[in-house]
């Protein structure tokens, strides 16, 4: 079973949805103790950083995410999900975040028109586990203000042109994340999810 994490920050039905599309076997869980002998683990996130991450920790998921994940248990992290996992972000002022991947979160700079909504294109940096399949220069659908600003190079799987070059998903071990929603990005989308699944059923 892969465990959506629901720590009410959003309708994640979406997710779930586009999991059982590709036939996968993903729920949502709404406890901690939902978590225990889950294959992965799938962190979403919509809204502001701080607003995800005060939700996050109360709702109790903070030390069974680190647990499971320094335990090789795979994660997967979705737009904010992905944020979430960088030490720091400076949206409405400094928050801590979980601390998994070195780096910050900063926001858009300059003219750019923000939030960034609509499609764009995916860059690929290296051969990674959900690169199969998917062409590079594939679109998919972004919605977010704010981005991650990795401080080891090597985590940066695939970046994105806005004003500004950017990870647009990073990774690390048993670690991946995307900046984009894979669940609304049409085929691309549910093929980088099939690219996770097929990875969780080699570990």
């Amino acid at each position: 079973m892969i465990a959506i994490m629901d720590y009410g920050i959003g309708n994640l039905r979406s997710v779930q949805k586009a999991f059982e599309k590709i036939g996968a076997d993903a729920q949502l869980v709404n406890t901690p103790e939902g978590l225990a002998g889950a294959r992965a683990l799938v962190l979403p996130g919509v809204g502001a950083f701080g607003d995800c991450v005060d939700h996050f920790r109360a709702a109790g998921f903070a030390e069974p995410l680190l647990e499971s994940v320094n335990a090789g248990v795979p994660l997967l992290g979705i737009c904010v999900g992905l944020q979430l996992l960088f030490d720091e972000s400076e949206e409405m002022g400094h928050h801590a975040g979980l601390g998994l991947l070195p780096g910050r979160v900063r926001r858009f700079a300059g003219d750019l028109k923000v939030p960034q909504i609509g499609w764009n294109q995916l860059v690929w940096q290296r051969e990674n586990p959900l690169s199969a399949g998917v062409p590079n220069n594939s679109y998919t659908y972004f919605v977010h203000s704010y981005y991650a600003e990795p401080a080891n190079p090597d985590h940066i799987l695939a970046t994105t042109e806005y004003g500004i070059e950017y990870a647009s998903i990073v990774g690390k071990d048993n670690i991946l994340a995307t900046q984009f929603h894979p669940e609304k990005s049409q085929d691309v989308g549910l093929q980088i999810l099939s690219n996770f699944v097929e990875w969780v059923n080699r570990q």
